[in-house]
């Protein structure tokens, strides 16, 4: 069963250009709401939560891209293209927003408040999975920030 992790899922033509990504309009009827996040295939799916005023990512995928849905909270996303040395652009994103991140960008998370949020990624999040494909860089250093 692990040869599903080798399955080449996309290719970049497929991902959304902006980092906001905008959704397709819910369906909604007497019992509720459904909305679509995103169609494409996805090899993991994990559930994070973060504390006010801590810092998540400061790394790059080289293969993985990664799409995230804010339930709860807010998040300063910061994001550059790896291998520049320019300042990274921060995109503030709030409850009910996805985001997206694809491989070769650098990118750090500062949680303006507690937060909740899935990620949808490209590759398994098994450990050795993981590890294999991220680079750790500090492009935000948690010691500094001031919420």
């Amino acid at each position: 069963m692990s040869d599903w992790k080798k399955i080449h899922l996309d290719d970049a033509s497929m991902w959304p250009e902006d980092v906001i990504v905008e959704m397709d309009d819910s369906h909604d009827d007497a019992r509720g709401s459904i909305q679509p996040l995103y169609d494409m295939p996805t090899k993991s799916v994990v559930l994070i939560t973060s504390k006010k005023g801590t810092v998540r990512a400061n790394h790059y995928h080289l293969t993985d891209w990664h799409y995230c849905y804010v339930t709860e909270g807010e998040i300063d996303y910061y994001y550059r293209l790896h291998g520049t040395h320019e300042a990274p652009e921060k995109v503030t994103v709030k409850t009910g927003q996805l985001f997206f991140t694809p491989p070769m960008v650098d990118h750090a998370m500062v949680f303006i408040e507690d937060t909740t949020f899935f990620t949808f990624g490209r590759n398994p999040r098994d450990q050795e999975s993981y590890e294999a494909d991220v680079r750790r860089i500090e492009m935000i250093d948690p010691n500094k920030i001031d919420i």
